[in-house]
């Protein structure tokens, strides 16, 4: 299995009138993650849509435990467990400064030929990348 972490600074703006990180919010913090997740593997969504693919998101679901607030600095932490075929899933938890869970949730991805929009295979680099994480099925 794949793990990354990605930090993030809750900015005043990212709060709703309650003081909470605004629920909407994740789906945001879910992409930077996500991308830096990627980067990390020295793989770029840049680099993926000019070799003519794109990456949308099929589904997005999250589960709140606890609110983050304006100023806190909350870890995400991105899980990639099997080798992407046309479809990518990303599991996520996020948590605060003192260790605690924020929410957890996952994202599913499918790999679109740019020209055609049909579901293509995931790029061989990157699977070749994450093999050296993930043992094959």
């Amino acid at each position: 299995m794949f793990v990354h972490k990605s930090k993030i600074r809750i900015r005043y703006a990212e709060t709703d009138q309650m003081g909470y990180v605004y629920y909407g919010n994740y789906a945001t913090f879910f992409e930077v993650a996500r991308v830096e997740a990627l980067r990390s593997l020295n793989f770029s969504y840049n680099e993926l849509e000019k070799s003519g693919i794109m990456l949308p998101v099929l589904e997005l679901q999250i589960k709140y435990v606890k609110p983050a607030f304006y100023d806190d600095e909350i870890v995400i932490e991105t899980t990639i467990r099997e080798i992407p075929k046309a479809r990518i899933r990303f599991e996520y938890k996020t948590y605060n400064q003192k260790g605690d869970l924020l929410n957890f949730g996952n994202t599913a991805l499918v790999f679109v030929d740019i020209k055609t929009k049909k579901p293509t295979q995931a790029p061989k680099d990157l699977v070749e990348k994450l093999e050296k994480f993930i043992e094959s099925k």
